[in-house]
């Protein structure tokens, strides 16, 4: 046998090797990941996303991440369309034009639970830890594909409660004519808030929390954990609170090219975040435990049902829109009532049924 009969032979044996798995899978060139982090790479969301790339880098599949930190959540996202980053992590805001099934789980109202005439916000984040099961099992796969881009991981951020600068604000009602910041990368939030009679003020994460402690908005809507870290409690003084009744639970979510990383990353990846959801939660739990007793305000059981109902048909009307995702919705609706079967919602099939849209008639005809 000669040399390039060896070479030919030795060949085959290295391909019938890795075919049976008799050897570790070739990495693939090493990826990058856009981190959004508020305060940067010694935050948590930084350091959750480094023992995320240990974790993968021990899976052996090809994927070997080298993550860049940024606390301006626009630039990261520019950099990931711009195929600077293979990979982003940042708020559902910003992931909704890459999946909008993922991003659907941040719908107001979508996962709160109420129970004996208060918002029961245990069960409203076993709504949501239901609902990424549901997403990060494999019969969900192709759900988290959108093009060229796959959701890799869902991350609780906790639930969005309106933080307001008087008590007096205690309701719908009374937030006619305040002054609401309103994230610009979310057009929802201007309709949402013109619809209440307030006036939505054009805000970013970058400056939200700022206009609020300066007075040049009378309410935002935040989770627990921002409250030290953006010194919400300036804004807050001393006749603000911190109402009760969350807008909707938020989500931080993971998407990359999937082009650019082994075939079964997204599916490994969402299992492996969705093994981090209660550690997660009891972050977000002990902060909201933390907060003084003082700054919370309770809605009035009376008003309860009805703000609910008005998260309800806000939420179907923008999925009408297409602005939400129906599936992800009907999802949404059947944990809460495997949860809940006997709240008055699951006697309708509202958000499971979707009535067919009547094509317009075409004048003259």
């Amino acid at each position: 046998m000669n040399s390039r009969q060896i070479q030919r032979s030795y060949a085959k044996r290295i391909l019938a090797l890795s075919l049976v798995g008799g050897l570790s899978a070739p990495a693939l060139a090493g990826q990058t990941a856009c981190v959004w982090d508020i305060i940067g790479a010694s935050g948590p969301a930084y350091a959750a996303a480094k023992d995320f790339v240990l974790a993968m880098q021990k899976l052996n599949i090809g994927m070997d991440i080298t993550l860049k930190a940024y606390t301006d959540e626009r630039v990261a996202v520019d950099d990931f369309r711009s195929g600077q980053c293979d990979a982003m992590a940042v708020t559902s805001f910003r992931s909704k034009p890459y999946n909008i099934v993922a991003a659907t789980l941040d719908a107001m109202g979508a996962t709160t639970v109420a129970r004996g005439g208060k918002i029961d916000m245990n069960a409203s984040y076993e709504v949501l830890h239901k609902a990424i099961q549901v997403l990060a099992s494999p019969g969900a796969s192709k759900l988290m594909v959108q093009g060229q881009y796959e959701v890799a991981g869902i991350i609780p951020m906790g639930a969005a409660f309106p933080f307001v600068n008087d008590r007096k604000i205690n309701s719908v009602e009374a937030a006619a004519g305040k002054r609401i910041a309103a994230l610009e990368v979310d057009k929802l939030q201007a309709m949402v808030i013109t619809r209440m009679g307030a006036q939505p003020v054009p805000s970013d994460i970058t400056n939200f929390a700022s206009k609020f402690n300066n007075g040049l908005v009378d309410v935002i809507f935040a989770p627990a954990l921002a409250y030290k870290p953006l010194e919400l409690y300036k804004g807050i003084g001393t006749k603000g609170a911190i109402s009760r009744m969350p807008m909707a639970l938020l989500t931080y979510q993971i998407i990359i090219n999937k082009t650019k990383f082994p075939a079964d990353a997204g599916l490994r990846a969402r299992q492996y975040w969705l093994s981090q959801f209660e550690p997660t939660l009891a972050m977000i739990q002990k902060s909201e435990s933390e907060l003084p007793a003082k700054v919370w305000m309770d809605i009035p059981s009376a008003d309860l049902g009805r703000y609910i109902q008005m998260l309800r048909d806000g939420r179907m009307e923008i999925a009408e829109a297409g602005f939400y995702d129906k599936r992800a919705l009907k999802i949404l609706k059947r944990i809460r009532c495997d949860m809940s079967p006997s709240d008055l919602e699951c006697t309708s099939p509202s958000e499971v049924e979707w009535p067919e849209k009547q094509a317009s008639a075409t004048p003259g005809r």
